[in-house]
């Protein structure tokens, strides 16, 4: 089970390892916080408040297209508003995953995890990979709903009435970027002349420097501390396709994008991840995510 905040985030961050998994036979299941009525739609023709309006469909659609592409069949919903980026009004919205009550939204994650059953759960570290609110959200939620779905003491409801078992999964993930990652990626958009979101503006002051660093410390993490590369050689052609299924998210001059399939297959054809909590023993570092089990 991995868990993401909104459509096209799964297969940045996943969409390899999603691909490889059910290669290997597990079953995937992907659980999606909001449904994305915040995003910026990328495409110039398809910028109309019309479809800002109905952003959540045209997103909803395009999960779908990208999971056809992925093979993945089974993923679910927690039902919350797109929160917007920090500091944004979208952070205030009642409906939003930032206000929303933590127990309750574990009590709605804990409930997938006890229906699906997954071993494995990844979800994003606790500055949610870049920040974002949602992303946040997703980080708390995913750690309270780990050891609370085993809990029969937790939503007993759940199990007294509506007939769920506890559960508890083996291992719980964070997705991680490398920072060997960010370096291969600046030099290679260099080489494209395009400036990189992970590179200081050129005109940064002191203090914009100083926070510039603060936000890479938190986002990037040094290899060492990768406890787990999954391999997705075989895979990286479905992740490319996946997300140019997005298309309302990811355009062809994103920085994701611009040095193309070849590229992905030659500098970022693994996915990261770290162990923050397992029942099961495996030798670090590991190659896959079902180690030990």
């Amino acid at each position: 089970m991995t868990v993401h905040a909104h459509p096209d985030d799964e297969v940045i961050g996943t969409g390899g390892t999603m691909a490889k998994a059910l290669k290997d036979g597990h079953r995937v299941v992907l659980v999606t916080g909001t449904r994305g009525e915040l995003g910026e739609i990328v495409v110039k023709e398809m910028d109309t408040p019309d479809n800002h309006r109905r952003l959540a469909e045209l997103r909803a659609a395009e999960l779908e297209a990208a999971m056809g592409v992925l093979g993945v069949t089974e993923w679910e919903n927690l039902g919350y508003r797109d929160s917007g980026m920090m500091g944004e009004p979208g952070n205030l919205d009642p409906r939003s995953y930032w206000q929303a009550d933590l127990d309750e939204a574990a009590r709605r994650l804990v409930w997938l995890i006890r229906t699906h059953r997954p071993d494995v759960v990844t979800t994003y570290n606790s500055f949610g990979g870049y920040g974002h609110p949602d992303h946040i959200r997703t980080h708390d939620v995913a750690v309270r709903a780990f050891p609370r779905a085993g809990d029969p003491a937790w939503y007993p409801e759940q199990i007294s009435e509506a007939g769920l078992e506890a559960w508890a999964p083996s291992k719980l993930y964070e997705t991680a970027i490398p920072a060997s990652v960010r370096n291969s990626m600046n030099e290679q958009l260099a080489k494209l002349g395009v400036d990189s979101f992970w590179l200081p503006p050129k005109d940064a002051t002191p203090e914009v420097m100083a926070e510039f660093e603060e936000r890479m410390a938190k986002m990037l993490v040094p290899d060492e501390d990768i406890t787990t590369w999954v391999d997705i050689g075989d895979a990286v052609d479905l992740k490319w396709e996946a997300m140019r299924k997005h298309v309302t998210q990811i355009s062809d001059e994103s920085p994701f994008m611009r040095f193309g399939l070849d590229g992905w297959r030659e500098f970022w054809g693994k996915e990261a991840f770290i162990l923050r909590e397992s029942t099961v023993e495996s030798e670090k570092p590991e190659s896959d995510l079902f180690a030990g089990l």
